[in-house]
């Protein structure tokens, strides 16, 4: 079917040119406008291949953190062997994305986001680049656990912020809902495996401080909003597979008792340190459950966009091939003023070769509008995410707050006025002037 869509495109566009090379044929704006969508849907698809590699890169560099912080905790003790055979798998998965890159369509990517894109892209492959500097000073203990473990999480954040950027350039609903859901679920695994560094580095140094709970709380708290926008925008059946795997298992359960035993000790009390690689196994057990449902989320994205290219590819060659008359017979007032009503959604990309060109246009121009209606709901989370981000960004600037101590404050703010933290959030930025000037 594909090849025969494709085919049948070159055959149709080649006919409609060369049937009319002034251009006037509303047929020729017909095939273009669906050549349009064909080219999307297939950047979309090269775009799907580089998401899929990130999710694996990151996935791998996760658990390279949680070693490094063992390795850096324990002063040597623990964790070197699993931490060089960590750094291998790393390297590989390096590598497949480097090749997924170098296989980008950049001409491809117009406009402002191409140009967002390019640049996440840049400053990936510059940390990827300085990773190995990174490695020497763990290796070597030149570098603390805190050191390291923030290090990994800058180099994390500017992979999702790829992932976040091919979301945000998607125009098609489904595909953009996909990129949403999967988008915040893998920010919600980097959160989990944060949450897996600070408790392995906890119980490796022995000790508890009420710093490092309040910031393992947080953690707890972030994952929850993610995997809720994930639950909001994934298939019902991905959805049900994540529940099923965070709900039951020893060990889920060994982490909810080790997270009260880390969470609720004193300040300065004493932690046994042979809980860290308990921790650290059931923790990595839980995020190879999340990378499984990731790797469903990647299929799914992949399997939509080649739906869709094959309907777009099959809707091109199902356009009508000659004009209909210009100007009917008799006193009849022309179709193109009297024709009003709806097509169906159900026939939505392959209109049947009977149809008038009017209700093809038509019928595109319907479907279109309620794809962009559709988007605009969509992409709200990511809109949203940009602000909140955005605020808790200015926060931290000028009130010298970190990450956690900023969406605390919005947070407060929002439920103390009873209002949505989005609006509290706008509302920061609308003062982000006053907030730069300096307290009297």
């Amino acid at each position: 079917m594909k090849f025969t869509a494709c085919k049948a495109q070159k055959l149709l566009s080649l006919s409609i040119l060369t049937h009319d090379a002034s251009m006037e044929n509303p047929l020729h704006f017909l095939a273009a406008a669906r050549q349009c969508e064909i080219n999307e849907l297939q950047r979309m698809l090269r775009t799907s291949s580089l998401v899929r590699a990130l999710a694996e890169l990151i996935h791998a560099l996760q658990k390279e953190r949680g070693l490094s912080s063992i390795l850096l905790a324990s002063e040597g003790l623990m964790g070197r062997d699993a931490l060089h055979m960590q750094r291998q798998t790393s390297d590989q998965h390096m590598a497949t994305l480097r090749t997924a890159l170098s296989q980008l369509d950049v001409d491809s990517l117009q406009g402002g986001q191409g140009a967002r894109l390019c640049s996440r892209i840049a400053y990936v492959l510059q940390g990827l680049d300085a990773l190995a500097g990174l490695r020497h000073s763990v290796s070597a203990f030149g570098a603390s656990v805190h050191t390291s473990t923030q290090a990994y999480i800058h180099l994390i954040a500017d992979l999702l912020n790829v992932v976040f950027e091919a979301a945000d350039s998607a125009t098609y609903p489904s595909i953009s809902r996909l990129l949403v859901a999967m988008f915040h679920f893998m920010q919600g695994k980097e959160l989990a495996g944060q949450e897996r560094a600070t408790g392995a580095a906890t119980f490796s140094a022995g000790v508890s401080y009420t710093d490092s709970q309040q910031h393992w709380l947080h953690l707890i708290e972030a994952q929850e909003r993610c995997m809720q926008v994930f639950a909001d925008c994934a298939p019902e059946a991905l959805v049900q597979a994540w529940q099923r795997c965070s709900a039951t298992g020893s060990d889920v359960t060994a982490v909810e008792r080790l997270r009260r035993i880390g969470c609720t000790a004193l300040d300065g009390a004493q932690l046994p340190r042979e809980l860290s690689p308990l921790w650290f196994e059931a923790c990595t057990n839980v995020m190879d459950g999340m990378h499984h449902i990731e790797s469903l989320l990647t299929q799914a994205l992949v399997r939509d966009c080649e739906v869709q290219l094959d309907l777009a590819q099959t809707g091109l060659a199902r356009l009508p091939s000659t004009m209909p008359a210009a100007h009917p017979q008799g006193d009849a007032v022309p179709e193109f003023f009297t024709m009003r009503s709806a097509m169906p959604a159900e026939n939505h990309w392959a209109p049947p070769l009977q149809m008038s060109v009017l209700s093809v246009v038509q019928e595109q121009s319907q479907r279109l509008q309620a794809m962009r209606n559709e988007l605009d709901t969509v992409r709200q989370a990511l809109t949203e995410r940009k602000t909140l981000e955005r605020a808790k960004g200015l926060l931290m600037t000028h009130q010298k707050l970190s990450e956690s101590e900023a969406h605390k404050l919005l947070r407060q703010t929002a439920m103390s006025q009873n209002r949505r933290i989005i609006d509290v959030a706008e509302a920061v930025l609308s003062m982000a002037d006053l907030l730069a000037k300096p307290i009297a």
